[in-house]
């Protein structure tokens, strides 16, 4: 197995920010390319219900400031993981699905997030909305995909960087939810000395 290269482009993901009654957030979601793994991430055509690789966040809290028409986000220092679902089952309708299977990976973001939402369009959402972190790789376990062995820890063992982009429109909510929104996110692999 062939390690990414520092800079080289780690995965490409999209899931959901959920946002709870309670003024917690989490996300969830699935990998929609892994550098170095052969073969499809999925066990059928793209999608939730088909995804091999997903992520769940640890619930987290966020604080804002206002600067002009800008609302950054500043989120709290949090883990998330990745499982490998063998029996893809996850479901938008339940992000705790994302979790099913084993978990292969665990990151820790190691500041504070920071996003951004630019200006307000419909219903006052943001036309735009950015984030950008950086995550190290806390622990990880082999786990097999079409006969072929992989390992965070080798592909990636400093972890990454990801940049976000949200949609400008919520998605009909949830019980227990006050708004969902779309985003996908890109990652970058950190160079250095293997991490902890």
């Amino acid at each position: 197995m062939l390690r990414i290269l520092p800079g080289e482009v780690a995965w490409y993901v999209t899931g959901r920010f959920y946002a709870a009654a309670d003024g917690s957030l989490r996300d969830a979601g699935y990998f929609l390319h892994l550098q170095g793994v052969d073969g499809p991430l999925f066990s059928g055509a793209r999608g939730e219900a088909t995804a091999h690789l997903t992520f769940l966040a640890e619930p987290f809290t966020a604080r804002h400031v206002q600067n002009g028409d800008l609302t950054l986000g500043l989120d709290a220092v949090g883990d998330f993981s990745v499982y490998f679902q063998a029996d893809p089952r996850a479901n938008f309708c339940d992000p705790a699905s994302f979790g099913a299977g084993d978990e292969v990976a665990r990151f820790r973001r190691v500041a504070v997030v920071t996003g951004a939402s630019v200006g307000s369009g419909s219903a006052n959402q943001p036309l735009l909305s950015l984030n950008v972190f950086s995550a190290r790789l806390v622990s990880s376990k082999p786990f097999t995909l079409w006969g072929r062995r992989y390992d965070f820890r080798a592909l990636m063992p400093n972890g990454i960087t990801q940049w976000g982009t949200a949609a400008s429109t919520p998605l009909p909510s949830l019980p227990g939810y006050t708004s969902i929104i779309p985003f996908v996110g890109s990652a970058i692999t950190i160079g250095g000395a293997p991490g902890v």
